[in-house]
């Protein structure tokens, strides 16, 4: 047995994938799923702005791609915004502070949709929760859970969608948080009853850290495939 680290890699089927949008761009992707089984449910990642560096391999996206199809039996999909570049590849395209890229998020949704993964849950991270809320409300859709959410793009129209679509939204707020912190965030995602926020005291906005990192993949875990929670901190070589 072999702690989990932060460059732990554990066993899955990991797939290039490409996106179409519908206004003609080719996107960059990558889909990780269980080595042996099929998957419970589905995680679509949605990375943090990519004007500072945010990618389909920031790191908790990295992580979640690396250890949930091995530990949750969970599809994760992971895919570069228009622009956004990574060891991956470059997505076509330029930025469009989060109103072209309503485009890329249907196309991911579409694509999983289309290949038949079960239970999409989208996952989005700091920017990314802002397309999540923004764009994400699809029939396809099951739930969200919002990492960072700053609520800057996002505002009270989409959170009110979103609670009229009664589908659940579990939200992880840093204690530390740069730009929306506990107190607010409580106020803000009222409108959306359903909204589990959790709070994490001593994380900041990049969740750095292994101990951050695991309060992150074991709320995703316990919320979307709660057979497997809690996570192990220990795998077989």
């Amino acid at each position: 047995m072999g702690e989990v680290r932060a460059s732990t890699v554990l066993p899955a089927r990991r797939t290039p994938v490409t996106l179409r949008t519908a206004d003609g761009l080719s996107l960059v992707g990558e889909l990780a799923l269980p080595a042996e089984r099929e998957p419970v449910a589905t995680l679509i990642g949605v990375h943090p702005l990519p004007t500072h560096g945010g990618m389909m391999d920031s790191h908790l996206l990295r992580k979640a791609a690396n250890r949930l199809p091995a530990m949750a039996d969970l599809a994760v999909f992971r895919f570069n915004t228009r622009g956004t570049a990574s060891d991956h590849g470059q997505s076509e395209g330029t930025f469009d502070e989060g109103d072209a890229e309503r485009y890329d998020a249907a196309a991911a949704i579409a694509w999983c949709k289309d290949a038949g993964l079960p239970r999409l849950w989208l996952l989005g991270w700091s920017f990314g929760t802002e397309l999540v809320l923004r764009w994400g409300n699809d029939p396809a859709v099951e739930g969200a859970i919002l990492i960072s959410p700053p609520l800057h793009r996002a505002g009270d129209a989409d959170l009110d969608a979103w609670a009229a679509s009664g589908k659940p939204l579990l939200v992880l707020v840093p204690g530390l948080d740069d730009y929306l912190r506990p107190p607010e965030a409580r106020v803000r995602f009222a409108r959306a009853p359903q909204a589990e926020l959790i709070v994490a005291d001593r994380a900041t906005h990049l969740w750095v850290g292994e101990p951050s990192v695991r309060i992150v993949l074991g709320e995703i875990v316990r919320r979307v495939n709660p057979a497997a929670w809690p996570l192990p901190t220990e795998w077989k070589d």
